[in-house]
């Protein structure tokens, strides 16, 4: 009976480990197709005049300068408003409100927003924004972003101050330190590198939504510093120039993607060491 029962089991554990290997496996392989078809397509459009030229007509050449210019812009605004907003609401869950009804709520709405289509906070931004200016703009596309910034940021925050332990906060509370002192000269400071690898990984989500640019700044084929008008944008300009005719422009779509993604590869690596170091520390 042992026998059989340790047979049983044998069986089914190879069979789900088969299962998952190949699962595991399935995955892999559609991420290696695509990214090596962005190495493909992206590397042989890179020259440049993508850092240097403007997006160009149909039937011209051009590049992405524009579109890249504009699109650090406006991650750069989102990242300076959700930052602290995310840093502040994070460091309450954490610090203050770690118990109440409250931080019950926010927790709840921020996991809302964490896991909301971007689109939705694209057509939320264009409602309240958009609609009473009565024109796109970059202020209402950088406000969509930072939309998408504060709740990772919160997140981020709050687990890493709660990683910090209390026998730090105990011994600067012990020598008199007034509460928000702690929090700035110790807490703050011992969940530093967790903070900013937060925020960079908001920048990377951030750095390829499209949704969202599309209800609030659209799009500009020329270069422009004005908010209060549309700028160009990667992500955009990719989307519209991957459903344009001209093969020309395709190209740049898919030096445009490639861009990106070594901008996410680099944030995310980045990111990494910084938790890293955060550990051994």
């Amino acid at each position: 009976m042992n026998r059989r029962l340790y047979a049983r089991r044998r069986f089914i554990n190879r069979l789900l480990l088969a299962l998952s290997v190949a699962a595991a496996a399935f995955g892999i392989a559609w991420l290696a197709l695509i990214l090596g078809t962005l190495l493909l397509e992206g590397f042989f459009a890179l020259s440049p005049r993508i850092f240097t030229e403007m997006t160009p007509a149909p039937g011209s050449t051009g590049g992405l300068a524009n579109a890249i210019f504009g699109s650090v812009l406006m991650s750069g605004i989102a990242v300076v408003i959700g930052t602290p907003i995310g840093v502040l609401a994070g460091t309450y869950l954490a610090e203050y409100g770690r118990h109440s009804w409250m931080a019950g709520w926010i927790r709840f709405v921020n996991d809302i927003l964490l896991s909301a289509p971007s689109i939705l906070i694209g057509l939320f931004v264009y409602e309240i924004v958009v609609v009473p200016m009565g024109h796109f703009s970059a202020i209402a596309g950088s406000l969509a972003l930072a939309v998408i910034v504060i709740p990772v940021v919160v997140r981020t925050t709050e687990n890493m101050l709660l990683l910090v332990p209390n026998a730090l906060r105990e011994a600067a509370s012990a020598l008199g330190a007034p509460r928000s002192n702690v929090i700035r000269a110790v807490t703050w400071r011992a969940a530093r590198a967790g903070i900013v690898t937060g925020v960079l990984l908001a920048v990377a989500r951030i750095s390829g939504e499209t949704a969202p640019l599309l209800f609030t700044n659209l799009n500009n084929q020329f270069w422009s510093t004005n908010l209060n008008g549309e700028l160009a944008n990667l992500p955009v300009t990719i989307f519209n120039f991957a459903n344009s005719a001209y093969e020309d422009l395709h190209q740049l779509a898919w030096a445009g993607a490639l861009l990106i993604t070594f901008a996410v590869l680099a944030l995310s690596i980045f990111a990494r060491l910084l938790e890293s170091k955060r550990r051994t520390s």
